[in-house]
């Protein structure tokens, strides 16, 4: 894992600033969504991606029944 060189502190809520130049390499905007995992004693900080729920595809989503599923999977759906 690279060193970014920069340090952040976390404010009284918890909350932690990304650095602007991140937020342009990364095209993390305003409102996006972050996903974080932990392993050993790191946090990993990811632009979330939503995914259909029953095939794991990130393309040609809709919401059904609040949740993300392809157009496939959805006709799939009216099928049944």
């Amino acid at each position: 894992m690279k060193s970014s060189g920069y340090v952040r502190k976390l404010d009284m809520l918890g909350r932690l600033v990304v650095p602007m130049e991140i937020r342009k390499q990364l095209s993390i905007n305003e409102n996006d969504k972050l996903e974080f995992f932990t392993e050993n004693d790191s946090i990993i900080i990811k632009k979330f991606i939503p995914v259909c729920e029953f095939c794991g595809s990130p393309d040609d989503l809709e919401t059904y029944r609040e949740k993300p599923v392809c157009k496939n999977c959805l006709a799939e759906l009216k099928n049944l």
